[in-house]
């Protein structure tokens, strides 16, 4: 029996080891992010996978570009969209941006309705109105885990995302969510996403344009694929656009953004 609860002992010992061995590495690698870009991510490695299972060339846009140069039309509608308490600590007013959100909300239910959809218009994602999770935990998901749903993932997500949350400031969460989300079918980041659909830099975008790349955010490749559905793509659009006066972006780096590695581009297609 002692033998038997020795061993235990030695398996419980060596699994707590080898889980702090486990987020040491990852506490290390996002330590990195404050003065490197990733190469990747968990995200385009699946997409990659997914194309080659369907015996098809992988897809890869991407071009890096510093939050400096990504309009801050941008910045606020995928803030107003996806995590309006991303900045709290700056201020806005959330209270007229949780009336001018739900104001649009019965607009935009109404307009459906006349134009004679008995379906909701708004998909069953949890939290649908502004995103399922905070800029940092999608990011933390888009750069190291994969798309499984399981309790380790989550409580993963949890600790990835207090690592992001304190290793990085805001603005650098910013700048790394806007260049590696997907916008599209291989297309990745602000700036690819701004010469698809708009054939003009990030740093271009009118306040229609961001909001109209935001509303996709969810599901760019098909719920809110605005070849597949532009009608429900055009009413969250107007949804963000009313919340985005009210959002107010995250305060400077407070350490030197001439370090991180910027400029990176990445065309890949068939």
């Amino acid at each position: 029996m002692q033998r038997v609860i020795k061993i235990l002992l030695l398996v419980f010992l060596g699994i707590f080891v080898g889980v702090v061995a486990y987020e040491a590495i990852m506490f290390i690698r996002v330590s990195r992010l404050r003065s490197e870009n990733p190469l990747t991510t968990s995200m385009i490695e699946s997409r990659a996978k997914e194309a080659q299972t369907s015996r098809q060339q992988p897809k890869r846009e991407q071009i890096w570009v510093a939050l400096d140069r990504i309009s801050p039309n941008l910045q606020r509608a995928v803030l107003a969209g996806e995590d309006t308490n991303f900045a709290t600590h700056n201020g806005f007013d959330y209270k007229a941006l949780q009336k001018a959100w739900d104001d649009a909300l019965r607009d935009a239910a109404r307009e459906a309705k006349k134009e004679g959809e008995d379906d909701d218009w708004l998909p069953t994602f949890p939290d649908f109105k502004r995103g399922a999770s905070t800029i940092s935990q999608q990011l933390a998901k888009n750069l190291y885990l994969s798309s499984q749903r399981s309790l380790f993932r989550k409580g993963q997500e949890a600790i990835l995302t207090v690592f992001l949350e304190r290793m990085l400031t805001k603005r650098r969460l910013l700048e790394l969510y806007l260049n590696v989300i997907e916008w599209g079918d291989g297309i990745y980041g602000a700036e690819a996403a701004a010469q698809h659909y708009f054939h003009k830099p990030a740093s271009a975008l009118n306040s229609n344009e961001a909001a109209f790349l935001s509303a996709m955010i969810p599901n760019p490749r098909t719920v809110f694929n605005p070849q597949v559905n532009p009608r429900r793509v055009s009413r969250r659009q107007r949804i963000i656009l009313r919340g985005m006066p009210y959002i107010r972006l995250p305060l400077a780096f407070s350490y030197r953004s001439g370090g991180v590695q910027g400029g990176s581009v990445w065309r890949r297609h068939t």
